[in-house]
């Protein structure tokens, strides 16, 4: 199943196109970022640990963001890519101390389909409800590194508790 998931992966990437917009891929890109910007005395940085990231997908909700970013391919093309993530999602099992396990809900760690299903979902959620609230709520910089999302705002505009009260409504799983 391994080898499997691993090529769906790879076709799925491919079709998707996920924009991965507000990704930072090392502490070196995320450093040449931030020198880039325009910042004084009140803008801070502050950073979220999506808990347990992997445990929470909503699969299902996952699914159908997937079935909306795959609509510019032919219709058997998403059914068949569709049918084999469901499928893949099925066999859902990890080992941990010479036991096998299969999770309630959520992907496995160390599923080659976990991050990418883990991107599907955080990329939608950005562009769909965290882009809002990071507007509205004065914030200068997004990144993301992995499951860490790192913000720098303006202390005149809004505080960490503000902040992190609007994030945590984006989804009750995260």
């Amino acid at each position: 199943m391994y080898k499997i998931s691993k090529l769906l992966v790879n076709k799925l990437n491919n079709l998707l196109n996920l924009r991965n917009q507000h990704i930072v891929k090392d502490s070196t890109a995320l450093a040449n970022d931030l020198t880039k910007l325009k910042m004084d005395e009140n803008h801070r940085m502050i950073t979220f640990d999506i808990k347990y990231l992997y445990i929470n997908i909503p699969i299902q909700e996952t699914l159908i963001v997937k079935t909306r970013l795959l609509e510019n391919n032919n219709e058997h093309t998403t059914k068949q890519m569709i049918t084999l993530t469901e499928v893949t999602l099925q066999q859902n099992y990890f080992s941990f101390c010479n036991n096998i396990y299969q999770p309630e809900k959520g992907v496995s760690m160390g599923s080659p389909i976990s991050n990418t299903v883990a991107e599907i979902l955080l990329q939608d959620l950005e562009s769909t409800h965290l882009k809002q609230i990071l507007d509205a709520q004065n914030i200068t910089f997004q990144a993301r590194y992995v499951h860490d999302i790192l913000l720098i705002y303006n202390t005149k505009h809004t505080t960490p508790e503000t902040i992190h009260s609007h994030i945590n409504k984006v989804h009750p799983n995260l």
